[in-house]
């Protein structure tokens, strides 16, 4: 045999056998990424976003280790809005109750930043990785880059004029949190099989309602931004009504859609039952397992919802709606790998 033919036909064979660890690799660093919206929700709910004042991604891993550390970095904190505003005469213990959370966060980026480069590049260098898996690999290495940049940019925008950070930025923040975590699942789901584009109404929908989730994740990035569900604690109706008067107050209009917090929670609410019109109407007309599980992952989602803004955003249960975003989206994600997946060998 022909000795190029012969090493790329052991190449090939090392790629097959090792697939299983790298979707193995993948699935972790993705559940890993759930856990980091879920300490990122815990974080905003206990106001522990500011604590920390300044971005050191490599020292700022080593938490204040002396008394004479806290006091300096509460020092620092002292010196914010939040603080001179808020958070006046805090205490030092309440001050590390805040500063854990946001150090967690903050670490647990860096754990996954690890956890992603580290195998991607042993399995690169051990030609475990076809070129293609490489360079889907790479973007996203870029991607989790960028999410760890954005995050002190939201975090920078409290820091001065400001008691909390913009909502904007942090809508950006978890939504790109939101797209990494999709796009990892959606290349590990692809791993050894080939997927086409969509060629009918029934599978572009697979992707809308991919696309509606996480508009609706950024919706509630907005809510979490504005503090919008402490208020208007009432369901089926706002203010006692269906539409509530004051959704278009702020001028020019388009200001209500970001910055009034009635209109931000009444899109959210409004968008929710959107996709479960969606999900419903496709579960009906494609039958699949699939589609079923999206409904039931919607509907959940939209009780734990309601179930939150009745009781005001405790903590547990603001963080299992938090949660339940990425559990519909995966469910979202499945579905478009399997009505896209070709059965044929990579």
């Amino acid at each position: 045999m022909d000795p190029y033919l012969a090493f790329m036909e052991n190449l090939n064979s090392y790629q097959a056998a090792a697939l299983p660890y790298v979707k193995g690799w993948l699935y972790f660093v993705a559940f890993l990424i759930f856990c980091m919206v879920i300490v990122g929700g815990a974080t905003r709910l206990t106001d522990s976003g500011l604590s920390i004042t300044e971005w050191q991604p490599l020292l700022g891993a080593i938490p204040p280790l002396t008394e004479a550390d806290w006091l300096a970095a509460l020092e620092k904190y002292r010196q914010i809005p939040e603080y001179q505003l808020i958070n006046k005469g805090m205490s030092l213990d309440e001050f590390k109750f805040i500063y854990w959370w946001e150090w967690a966060h903050r670490f647990l980026g860096r754990f996954i930043g690890m956890a992603f480069f580290l195998p991607f590049v042993y399995f690169a260098a051990t030609g475990a990785l076809t070129l293609k898996m490489a360079l889907r690999f790479a973007v996203l290495l870029v991607l989790g880059g960028l999410q760890g940049a954005l995050g002190w940019y939201m975090v920078s925008s409290g820091l001065v004029d400001r008691v909390d950070v913009s909502q904007y930025r942090l809508s950006a923040h978890l939504t790109l949190a939101t797209v990494i975590f999709a796009a990892i699942l959606w290349v590990a789901f692809g791993l050894g099989s080939q997927r086409r584009r969509p060629a009918t109404s029934r599978e572009g929908m697979a992707l809308v309602i991919a696309a509606l989730v996480i508009l609706q994740v950024a919706a509630g990035g907005f809510v979490a931004g504005l503090d919008a569900g402490m208020g208007y604690n009432t369901w089926p109706l706002m203010e006692g009504e269906i539409v509530p008067k004051g959704l278009l107050v702020m001028e020019p209009a388009w200001r209500n859609l970001f910055e009034n917090a009635m209109t931000v929670q009444f899109n959210h609410r409004v968008l929710a039952y959107v996709i479960a019109i969606a999900a419903a109407g496709y579960a009906y007309v494609v039958q699949t397992r699939e589609a079923g599980l999206i409904l039931a992952a919607v509907l959940l989602q939209i009780v734990f919802g309601i179930w939150t803004l009745l009781w005001q955003v405790p903590l547990w249960l603001g963080l299992v709606h938090q949660g339940g975003a990425l559990v519909v989206l995966a469910a979202a994600i499945w579905n478009m790998h399997r009505v896209l997946e070709r059965k044929a060998a990579q």
